[in-house]
């Protein structure tokens, strides 16, 4: 595609302004040191080691070399840089080309824009580019200057502690996501980072503080997370619903009767985790008395609703796994609008929402619908998604991806009897999008809940702090 003569020569003052730069071998003062060795702890928590990942904006390579791709291509219009990138990093891919029309054959995991938006030509037309590189997971990773260090830049490089920097464009958050929205891409998270660019203390700034208001307003970056949103009709997708069952004989029945048909295909995996009614025999019987659905039946092994949903992913064949308490107070008649979410990519992780619609009379007591509304809030500040209700039992992610997340779990370690932080903390680990579906909630008809609100709620507060500590303050 043709440029104007105004591009063309803003393209040229950059590669000549970043080469020389590379030809005075200049490595940065000690802020910028700071600065960037700041950058990369942040990216390496985002981006996992053996993925393909694309930095446009490279320069000589170090962030993409940290990162440990398995496949890492980096696109400079500074020639100089991409040598010296060639030379340090021989196992990496390096071009010289303009982020607007850079050409290659394949798709990539992650596409990073560090420091990058602030410098181009045209943001939204890089992002119209770059979508053929794109799988429906690849997640974009930006980070761009904030407008309040505009200042401080300035003095620091008429004072010889930074670089030199060109006439920059200026972003704020809403403008980036703006720009997002109309290249076809959705917002997944922001958060703001670095508050002082310095050693050794830095950390306890960059760290903790510049996550809490009102430091947060001064920090030096914008992280922002990206992924592409398809318009095209999707194709029907198998399901599988496992259904965690421990003294719930009354409510099997309707489990099979009030499941609706959705999908490519169902199947129904029962565990039944150690019941002092005749629950595994409930199962058994109405397994045999339904020829017509396809459904199997496993015992629990282990403890608690977590080891239980486990086993019953782990057996599943489907594309999409959903979980159904075998309470019903989610009613099974709701599983279609969590299915059309996840096919439709509305959300790559479809978690219920108790607290929208008016519940039954019985179907949560006061203290614990306060204690939901307390840590969705806490949860929603710390993974950086709005999530209203985390401890509702129904929540539907891909095979695909839960089997990304299971892999990961040692991160955050064996600590959630319920599974719910289990998967949620796992999907924002992977920068899943996130999608509440509000439902309503029902009273139980047979049984009493299997939740201690005191013991139970001891550990929530556990798994706050280590969401704070692997999540937030990372």
């Amino acid at each position: 595609m043709a440029i104007s003569d105004k591009q063309a020569e803003h393209l040229a003052k950059r590669a000549a302004h970043w080469n020389a730069i590379s030809i005075q071998k200049y490595d940065g003062s000690l802020f910028s040191k700071a600065y960037h060795h700041r950058l990369g702890e942040l990216y390496k928590y985002q981006v996992g080691a053996g993925l393909r990942v694309l930095e446009i904006g490279c320069g000589q390579g170090a962030l993409l070399a940290s990162l440990k791709p398995s496949r890492g291509v980096g696109v400079d219009i500074a020639s100089e840089m991409v040598s010296a990138a060639v030379n340090k990093y021989p196992h990496l891919h390096f071009m010289v080309a303009d982020a607007h029309s850079f050409k290659l054959d394949e798709t990539f995991d992650v596409i990073i824009l560090s420091d990058l938006i602030n410098d181009v030509w045209d943001v939204q037309s890089i992002l119209l580019h770059i979508r053929q590189y794109c799988t429906p997971s690849t997640r974009i990773i930006f980070n761009y200057y904030s407008r309040v260090v505009q200042p401080l830049l300035s003095l620091g490089s008429s004072m010889g502690l930074a670089q030199t920097l060109m006439a920059q464009n200026w972003f704020t958050p809403a403008d980036l996501e703006n720009i997002i929205a109309l290249a076809g891409y959705e917002q997944v998270s922001h958060s703001q980072e670095i508050l002082l660019p310095v050693p050794w203390i830095g950390t306890f700034f960059n760290r903790f503080l510049v996550k809490v208001w009102p430091f947060s307003a001064f920090a030096w970056t914008n992280l922002t997370i990206a992924r592409p949103v398809s318009t095209d009709a999707q194709p029907e997708l198998s399901v599988s619903i496992v259904v965690p069952a421990r003294n719930e004989a009354g409510n099997i029945e309707n489990a099979f009767t009030r499941l609706p048909k959705f999908g490519k295909s169902q199947e129904l995996i029962f565990v039944e985790g150690n019941s002092t009614d005749d629950t595994y025999q409930v199962i058994e019987a109405a397994i045999a008395n339904h020829p017509e659905t396809k459904a199997s039946l496993y015992k629990q092994p282990g403890k608690g609703k977590a080891d239980a949903v486990r086993v019953g992913f782990d057996k599943a064949t489907g594309d999409i796994l959903m979980i159904l308490d075998a309470d019903l107070t989610v009613q099974p008649e709701d599983l279609g609008r969590f299915y059309n979410a996840i096919r439709d990519g509305k959300g790559e992780f479809i978690n219920g929402v108790r607290l929208v619609y008016p519940m039954g009379d019985q179907a949560m007591r006061f203290l614990n619908l306060v204690g939901n509304k307390f840590f969705s809030l806490a949860f929603t500040w710390l993974l950086g998604q709005p999530i209203k209700d985390t401890l509702c039992g129904t929540k539907v992610i891909s095979r695909e991806n839960y089997q990304k997340l299971a892999a990961n779990r040692a991160y955050f370690g064996e600590f959630d009897p319920f599974g719910d932080y289990d998967l949620i903390f796992g999907a924002s680990k992977l920068n899943l999008k996130i999608i509440d579906m509000p439902i309503r909630y029902q009273d139980r008809t047979y049984g009493s809940t299997n939740i201690d609100r005191w013991r139970h709620g001891a550990l929530l507060f556990k798994m706050l702090f280590i969401a704070a500590k692997r999540l937030k303050f990372t």
